[in-house]
């Protein structure tokens, strides 16, 4: 019988590791230039999703990070992201959705899908493991997916 937490979380760490594989081989500037009118960019991307993954796999849980990201204001939905500053650097955006990445990852080994979450800006924001999960792995494919048309259009380089 197949375990559903580990393929969600298969299928989740396949989509970062192929969000992060966008930003290869490409200069700082690359990684920071709109190629399309809503402004977005790979680190822009990198970033939306560590805060993400911070609220959905982690403050939702009453596990909030312990050094919150530069960005984050009280609230890790409202953080400024989908752009880096001048001093977020490519380092520092991938290691702190690593961190995020690796903290998220703690939430779903330590807890069952079914167990309950809040998110704050939900109407009615009462959840669980679960659904987050799932809403994580489809906001990363997501996103994953927008940073391979980005990536073509910097450089032409097409992944499959």
């Amino acid at each position: 019988m197949t375990d559903l937490k580990a393929e969600l979380l298969k299928a989740l760490q396949t989509s970062r590791a192929s969000l992060l594989a966008t930003l290869d081989g490409l200069s700082e500037y690359d990684r920071r230039r709109p190629l399309v009118p809503s402004g977005t960019n790979l680190l822009g991307l990198v970033k939306h999703l560590a805060g993400l993954e911070y609220g959905y796999l982690g403050t939702a849980f009453a596990r909030p990070p312990v050094s919150p990201p530069t960005w984050f204001r009280d609230d890790p939905y409202d953080e400024i992201d989908l752009w880096a500053t001048p001093d977020e650097s490519t380092d520092y955006i991938t290691s702190v959705y690593r961190e995020a990445c690796a903290h998220s990852d703690a939430t779903i080994n330590q807890l069952d899908l079914d167990t309950p979450g809040h998110v704050s800006h939900w109407a009615n924001g009462e959840t669980t493991l679960g659904v987050l999960l799932i809403r994580m792995v489809a906001e990363t494919s997501h996103h994953a997916g927008h940073a391979d048309i980005v990536r073509e259009l910097i450089d032409g380089t097409v992944r499959r």
